[in-house]
């Protein structure tokens, strides 16, 4: 009952903006326009990196008439003053931006030692991004994205620590209590765009491997998580298909509002992360996205992703998502962030499995405070667990509460290098004690490389 109700209080809002939307349009767009002149005026930009209608030179990759700061990860949207890290550069047809971050960490899960299942690692999580985009005509604007991760390398194919994580294998055993490393290909995608009109867009998306259109923006292309090296127990419910090997998505936008559709490979990659695994095309999804202001992004998702995981491929999963994305610019270098998600994974004979989801970050120049909160409900096949001793469809909750902080050491040119910590509270069914221990708990120190706020390279 309190999911339907949520669902019914999601759309009378969409309907509610979808009502005014045409007449607040060109107000919200304005609003965006100065808020983005004064998120650049806060970071020390000057006007000269701006163009003539006060965006940012890179605009959304499916919209000329949107900024930049916009583009999450896939297709998903953030809201338009979000912050935006990378090196910008620019050739005469082409503009470009490199973005990355990289974790030189030591975790400990579990450092009480309570139960069984905890381990300690020095590692290294990381991505690198870097994309680029010119026009075509008047009205069109081609993009392209890639994106690596070097995780098999620097965490081996078992990944790192993370107690209660679940989802895909190694060695032909379920990962469990383990976040699993991304491929190092983790997108090589290409766009087309084409503005019909001012706030009409329609474009076209591939990916190999690419994200398709089903949930919110991935967890490390989040302001709020950017600076968590841990990727969320919840990843599986809400984001895991940001690597897709296989994606083709539609869509379309007028103003704030974006309806999208995909084809895609259902199968999550294998364990060889240097390949490329066989695109299928045998899954789908759907999203509709609203901004209703520069500060807030919103989106609502359903697919059908077929066999997932390769261990159990005659589970089909149907997954819905929803979730909100709230940015707000500080003054000295300051910004809040902030993401709330739930999602929910469906299959065929089995309780639907919930998800929730909420995490948060507050900087200020070089000081930054970063927090999630997570409620998982995990079955015995996710954390292998005997069925004879814990029963055949068991549910457990799961609870996981983090705080960390990291501040700016120094600046080496347009990098920054920062030192920080988090520390993780679990609190699970209790029936899972005498493996876990009751409320183990985790801690992790680390030293994070990652670019600058917004810098433009002439």
């Amino acid at each position: 009952m309190k999911k339907i109700t949520f669902f019914i209080v999601i759309a009378c809002l969409l309907a509610q903006g979808s009502k005014a939307q045409h007449e607040h349009h060109m107000q919200n767009l304005d609003k965006s326009k100065k808020q983005m002149a004064d998120t650049m005026q806060m970071k020390g930009m000057d006007h000269e990196q701006m163009n003539m209608e006060g965006m940012p030179m890179m605009s959304d990759p499916f919209s000329l008439n949107l900024p930049m700061a916009r583009h999450g990860s896939g297709t998903a949207w953030l809201p338009d003053t979000s912050p935006l890290y990378g090196y910008m550069f620019h050739a005469p047809k082409w503009s470009y931006m490199l973005h990355g971050n990289l974790f030189l960490r030591y975790n400990s899960q579990d450092f009480s030692n309570k139960g069984s299942r905890g381990s300690d690692q020095l590692d290294a999580p990381n991505w690198l991004m870097f994309m680029g985009q010119k026009p075509v005509g008047k009205n069109g604007l081609f993009h392209f994205s890639t994106m690596f991760s070097f995780d098999p390398i620097t965490e081996g194919g078992g990944g790192y620590p993370l107690l209660f994580q679940s989802g895909e294998a190694y060695q032909g055993k379920p990962l469990v209590d383990r976040q699993h490393p991304h491929d190092l290909f983790a997108e090589l995608s290409v766009s087309y765009s084409l503005a019909v009109t001012k706030e009409t867009d329609v474009f076209i998306y591939a990916g190999y491997p690419g994200e398709p259109a089903l949930g919110p923006v991935a967890f490390m292309h989040r302001p709020s998580a950017l600076d968590n090296p841990d990727a969320p127990i919840s990843h599986h419910w809400i984001d895991a298909t940001h690597i897709t090997f296989g994606v083709a998505t539609l869509g379309v936008r007028f103003g704030d509002f974006k309806m999208e559709g995909s084809t895609f490979t259902g199968r999550e990659p294998d364990e060889f992360r240097y390949g490329f695994d066989k695109p299928l095309f045998d899954s789908w999804s759907g999203r509709f996205s609203y901004n209703p202001t520069p500060n807030w992004a919103s989106q609502i998702s359903h697919g059908f992703i077929k066999s997932p995981e390769g261990l159990h491929p005659e589970n089909n999963i149907q997954r819905t998502t929803t979730s909100v994305i709230y940015s707000f610019p500080l003054m000295n270098n300051g910004t809040f962030d902030a993401t709330a998600v739930w999602g929910v994974n469906k299959t065929k004979g089995i309780d639907a499995e919930n998800a929730f989801l909420i995490e948060g970050s507050w900087r200020k120049n070089k000081l930054l405070f970063h927090g999630r909160y997570e409620w998982v409900q995990k079955s015995v096949d996710e954390l292998v667990l005997d069925k004879e001793i814990y029963g055949q469809d068991a549910l457990f909750a799961v609870n996981a509460f983090t705080v960390g902080l990291n501040y700016d050491l120094l600046n080496l040119g347009q990098t920054r290098l920062a030192g920080g910590g988090q520390f993780t509270f679990y609190k699970a069914d209790e029936k899972l004690n005498s493996l876990y221990g009751k409320n183990p708990m985790a801690f992790e120190v680390y030293l994070r490389i990652y670019p600058d706020l917004l810098n433009i390279i002439p």
